[in-house]
């Protein structure tokens, strides 16, 4: 298993897949999963010649359980940790979710300052800010994260069931088939991180404003969405981040959930590869 060790002690595990001389795709997990939520996109691009790396955030997946740095900043350097100790350049970045958030704000302060970022991919991706305020009225109410972390406090496990089975894949919607292994799997990844960087990770993908970060980018960005996203609404995230960034191009798919990564990946996966190749 591969690791990097941080300035601050935590142990980020991160997978390296194809050949080394290949560009590099590198995939940002959303909360609370780990880079196994990018199996679909890995193999599809492994295939398609390009070097894959993901990386488990701190707290999640694989990486230690430690018990500070669960905010965007660290999230950044720790993935700067990983590219830098690999020394990937011409990198295309990838998000979804709070992963994104991640992607905006190492591309801003770490990438393109190093000059190691090609391009950039936001899907489903909270920036510029979740948070519902007087200039962000299609946001989300602080009482409903407030929500997220008294139901995780109570019984995570039981939260986690909730949330995988229900609005994050779409599955309670009228005609929609869930999937139990897919749930499971949600789950599993889950549970294998910790309680407290779960709980303080709310905080660091609802309340951050990412409105420099998008600002800062110049690199190309592709900006996917669902407009049946039931975690972060459309309109507060990928109408604003096209908006806001210098040089994007906007796909909202239509009856997609947040999730549409796994249950849309024969549709998403193309248009990625297309827009890496343009």
């Amino acid at each position: 298993m591969a690791f990097v060790t941080t300035e601050d002690g935590a142990e980020i595990y991160y997978k390296d897949w194809g050949n080394p001389e290949a560009q590099p795709i590198v995939f940002h997990h959303g909360w609370p999963l780990s880079s196994d939520d990018w199996d679909a996109q890995m193999l599809y691009f492994l295939g398609k010649g390009f070097r894959v790396i993901a990386s488990d955030r701190r707290g999640h997946g694989r990486s230690s359980q430690i018990g500070t740095g669960h905010d965007m900043d660290h999230y950044a350097s720790d993935v700067s940790a990983v590219v830098e100790h690999l020394d990937l350049r011409n990198a295309v970045h990838i998000g979804h979710s709070t992963g994104g958030g991640q992607v905006a704000r190492y591309v801003a302060k770490h990438g393109e300052p190093q000059g190691r970022v090609a391009k950039a991919v936001l899907v489903a991706a909270v920036p510029p800010l979740m948070l519902q305020r007087d200039d962000n009225p299609e946001g989300t109410p602080l009482s409903v994260f407030d929500g997220f972390r008294e139901a995780l406090a109570a019984n995570r496990a039981e939260f986690f069931e909730a949330v995988a089975s229900g609005p994050f894949y779409g599955f309670n919607r009228d005609g929609v088939t869930p999937s139990q292994p897919v749930i499971d799997n949600w789950w599993r990844q889950g549970m294998t991180g910790s309680a407290v960087a779960h709980y303080e990770g709310i905080k660091a993908f609802s309340e951050t404003d990412q409105e420099a970060d998008l600002r800062a980018i110049t690199v190309p960005v592709l900006v996917l969405q669902g407009d049946d996203d039931q975690v972060v609404p459309y309109k507060a995230a990928a109408i604003r981040q096209h908006e806001m960034l210098a040089n994007s191009t906007l796909k909202i798919y239509e009856g997609y959930p947040h999730g549409m990564l796994t249950t849309h990946a024969d549709v998403i996966n193309p248009d990625i590869l297309a827009f890496i190749q343009q």
